[in-house]
């Protein structure tokens, strides 16, 4: 994995809490063809529906992370908005499946990738994020001056349910990772979790200290997950396929061996590169 290289290396120098700044870079705002083709609307289960997102690279092509639609009896919840300029395009791919209004948005983290979008579906669609994620969201400029109207009006700490019955979804947060106000949205009734960023893909992960994530909590936060989540098989990762529980048990403990490998090269004062030479990841 040349991305685990990578940030082995760097994790190495810094303590594992890097801000890998490539991650931040912008990207092309709104749609491109590249990033058209890639984004479409698959169904998971009965009443929920991705709308794909996609890894950072191509630049061209990166659209931001996968958007989940839920259809419920009053509405549609939308978790993760995308780059700005998508919104459109979630709507209309929306349309395809139900001619209800959104009228929930819930933001797993901070980041424009997730976010971007929320102002195009209006201040009066209820918005739902984790507490941390609300302050790290006013430190943007897409939430400043005029646009603070667009900003959550709804946030919780540790965990809480919006909506009811069939429709219910609670949401969770277990502490740093990717940032330090990541959310794990869990679809009860369907036994799908919507784990952002927290399970971005299979290898190596980003993490952002200027939002206060953590590599050495990430593992930690998802072992929270593993044993505090009960009745899941399904998870809509940040930018992958849908993926299955024991996915995400696997990577926790990819990056559980990460961190102790780490930790190992830089208590025996290895390089580098006898650090990066020593790592034994699948």
């Amino acid at each position: 994995m040349r991305r685990s290289v990578v940030l082995a290396a760097l994790i190495v120098v810094g303590g594992f809490s890097m801000v890998l700044a490539a991650f931040q870079a912008p990207a092309p705002a709104g749609p491109t063809p590249a990033g058209l083709a890639a984004t479409k609307i698959e169904k998971v289960k009965e009443n929920l529906y991705i709308i794909t997102g996609s890894a950072p690279a191509p630049r061209d092509a990166f659209s931001g992370g996968n958007t989940a639609v839920f259809i419920t009896d009053t509405g549609v919840v939308v978790v993760d908005t995308k780059l700005a300029g998508w919104g459109q395009v979630i709507l209309d791919r929306i349309k395809t499946v139900t001619s209800k209004p959104v009228t929930m948005i819930i933001n797993t983290h901070t980041h424009g990738d997730h976010t971007g979008s929320n102002e195009f579906f209006g201040a009066n669609v209820e918005t739902v994020v984790h507490e941390n994620t609300k302050a790290n969201m006013e430190k943007m400029d897409a939430f400043k001056g005029d646009k603070a109207k667009f900003l959550p009006k709804k946030t919780y700490k540790d965990k809480t349910t919006v909506l009811s019955g069939k429709d219910a979804i609670d949401l969770y947060h277990f502490g740093p990772g990717h940032t330090n106000g990541d959310s794990f949205v869990v679809f009860r009734a369907l036994r799908t979790m919507h784990a952002g960023d927290m399970f971005p893909w299979k290898d190596a992960p980003f993490i952002d200290r200027n939002n206060g994530g953590s590599g050495v909590e990430w593992p930690k936060s998802i072992d929270k997950v593993l044993k505090n989540v009960k009745n899941v098989d399904t998870v809509i990762g940040g930018h992958q396929p849908v993926a299955t529980w024991k996915d995400l048990q696997t990577f926790q403990q990819y990056t559980a061996d990460l961190l102790q490998q780490t930790e190992s090269a830089l208590k025996a004062g290895k390089s580098v590169d006898d650090a990066i030479a020593s790592l034994k990841l699948s």
